[in-house]
């Protein structure tokens, strides 16, 4: 089961480095904005895009949606979690969370 994070625990592993962030939202709302280095993994899609997306299940997950009542990081988080990933945390108050806060975005195309 994925793990609750924080905003200032995401930011500690940023700042530390070695985790991937991962927006579960659609690809219109990535474009928009994204939380920085941030990769695009829509909820409903997780099963074909996390092998090439995510291939090391060691790996430090970051999965995040809009706010806490968008259910889609916690839906990419538990299959991620049922994938085999060992270290997902899901931060639930999400990109909604991260701007209010006066953090940094990033905008532009998702590559698949």
């Amino acid at each position: 089961m994925a793990q609750l994070i924080t905003r200032d625990e995401v930011q500690k592993k940023i700042d530390n480095g070695g985790v991937t962030l991962v927006e579960a939202l659609p690809a219109s709302y990535y474009e928009e904005a994204h939380l920085p280095g941030a990769v695009n993994l829509p909820h409903d899609q997780v099963d074909g895009l996390a092998p090439e997306l995510l291939p090391d299940k060691q790996a430090e997950i970051i999965v995040y949606c809009a706010n806490s009542p968008c259910p889609n990081s916690g839906i990419a988080a538990r299959r991620l979690t049922e994938l085999g990933y060992e270290n997902v945390y899901d931060y639930d108050d999400g990109k909604q969370d991260w701007i209010a806060a006066g953090l940094p975005t990033e905008s532009g195309s998702a590559a698949f």
